[in-house]
């Protein structure tokens, strides 16, 4: 009872005892799933947030991946846009597994290339059936960013995947060095003032109870 409401936990999937790890994050009521971050470039060591490139086509690690299905829990999925079609891939070979896209998919590149790879990757992930996304950080990705710099992701993103598999969060307190959080949230209030009531509730509030089972 109280907060957390959910927590999800942190387990190195490749680990060959991931799955007693797994075992005693599940005796937690309020656990719910588990982030390995996945962030990885063969060009740029400051964007490698993993152990290695290509987990998720990993033999090893995609037996810890499929474990998480069999304690119930889902996976916080966290790559850079270039990484979104090798995730599609575990999507689709492993549906049992729910997969919450953390981030918007993390769309660090502002170039017409680079934003047309993030679409490109979002949409392939959006065609796996266990897919969901939370719309944040858009601040740690654009320190200056305004309502105008961030509305074309937070509408493709929606565009792309549908009202009924995305959510906002804050990314709080990370993106607190950016602004503050009545704005992020103001924000994204400005920018669906045209959605319906019904579309909103899902956006701020129901669709999160749902995947993370509030």
């Amino acid at each position: 009872q109280g907060m957390p409401n959910a927590i999800v936990g942190f387990a190195n999937l490749s680990d060959p005892d991931v799955e007693s790890i797994l075992e005693r994050h599940a005796s937690y009521a309020n656990w719910r799933g588990i982030r390995h971050m996945l962030n990885w470039s063969d060009d740029k060591a400051n964007f490698r947030f993993a152990e290695a490139g290509g987990l998720m086509s990993d033999r090893q690690w995609r037996k810890g991946f499929e474990l998480i299905g069999k304690f119930g829990g889902s996976f916080d999925l966290q790559v850079w846009p270039w990484q979104l079609e090798e995730a599609a891939k575990l999507g689709n070979d492993i549906p049992e597994v729910p997969m919450i896209l953390n981030h918007t998919a993390m769309p660090i590149g502002r170039s017409p290339g680079e934003l047309r790879e993030w679409r490109k990757g979002l949409e392939s992930l959006g065609r796996a059936p266990n897919v969901s996304a939370k719309i944040s950080a858009l601040g740690m990705l654009d320190q200056t960013w305004n309502v105008e710099s961030i509305a074309p992701f937070v509408l493709d993103t929606i565009d792309i995947l549908g009202v009924d598999r995305c959510m906002f969060a804050s990314n709080f307190p990370v993106d607190s060095l950016f602004s503050d959080y009545e704005t992020v949230w103001k924000s994204y209030d400005e920018i669906t003032r045209d959605f319906t009531d019904s579309e909103r509730a899902k956006l701020f509030r129901t669709n999160a109870e749902k995947y993370y089972r509030i």
